[in-house]
């Protein structure tokens, strides 16, 4: 059988966790996509799936061979895409992922926009609050706000976010404003843990690293738990300035210690790297691109 066939059912059999899902999703028979995937054991020698009753599993070697599939699949799909002259025209699914908030206030208007452009393009978007794996998940950008490590995917800074510092009015009325990181142990502090898992409060001095342990009133989970308890004047909290960019221009928090501020957290478009670069992926990159490098200079 054609290799490439091969590594199709493979690749299909595990990502429907079965050998009669993989069969639907190919417009296959059960018998056929069983032969074939004896076929791609026997030709490697080696056992990539265990079978039980209900579900099929990859062995650590089926793991390894799934990843590797899976991207010459789409190397392969690439390849074709040019060669028919399909990479002229942006088209076909694009799947996006970013933050909750941040998808909401960038990228959302962005992809209504690239959308009106190129209406060949369906995106679906996946706006969450964790890491997401784009191998695994089938996603083909991703907008991260972090430094990122050493990957094989392809990543382009756009801007950049500022870690800051807030509070109310009214709690900066009633407590005084902070002159320096130091006076920080003496203020209520509420630490969203999104953004730090300890008790330490980083911050440059005279380009100089300074760090302060706190002791928070309140510690929560999410950011915008973190954002209401200042609003409402309960304390000082460090979020991103995307995060409380809209209770800064209602006036409803105020930013400190911005002279003091620790270095910004790079924001990127990270997408899956290919020797052609499909159309839709990389007419969204260079349209994000633009539209997030006016807005967060």
């Amino acid at each position: 059988m054609d290799r490439l066939h091969l590594m199709t059912v493979y690749v299909a059999v595990v990502e429907a966790e079965g050998f009669a899902g993989g069969a639907r999703s190919l417009h296959m028979s059960p018998p056929a996509v069983t032969r074939a995937i004896a076929a791609l054991e026997e030709r490697l020698g080696v056992k990539l799936l265990n079978r039980t009753t209900r579900f099929v599993r990859m062995t650590e070697a089926g793991q390894k061979y799934y990843e590797d599939a899976k991207r010459i699949i789409a190397l392969a799909d690439e390849a074709d895409g040019a060669a028919l002259g399909i990479n002229a025209t942006p088209r076909g699914q694009l799947h996006i992922t970013a933050s909750v908030l941040f998808g909401r206030l960038y990228i959302m208007p962005g992809i209504i926009a690239y959308l009106r452009q190129y209406p060949a393009v369906e995106v679906e978007a996946l706006f969450v609050d964790r890491v997401v794996n784009l191998l695994e998940e089938g996603v083909d950008v991703a907008i991260r706000i972090a430094e990122l490590p050493d990957s094989s995917y392809r990543a382009l800074r756009v801007g950049s976010v500022r870690r800051v510092l807030c509070a109310s009015p009214e709690y900066l009325a009633q407590h005084g404003i902070p002159q320096t990181p130091d006076d920080l142990p003496r203020h209520r502090i509420i630490m969203a843990r999104s953004l730090s898992l300890t008790n330490d409060l980083r911050f440059l001095s005279d380009g100089h690293p300074v760090t302060v342990k706190i002791k928070p009133m309140l510690s929560v989970s999410d950011n915008d738990s973190a954002a209401n308890a200042a609003i409402a004047g309960l304390g000082i909290t460090r979020l991103l300035s995307y995060q409380i960019a809209e209770p800064l221009q209602a006036g409803k928090l105020k930013i400190v210690l911005s002279d003091f501020e620790s270095p910004p957290v790079p924001v990127h478009i990270l997408h899956r790297e290919g020797r052609h670069s499909s159309a839709k992926i990389r007419s969204f990159v260079d349209f994000m691109a633009e539209r997030l490098r006016a807005e967060l200079a």
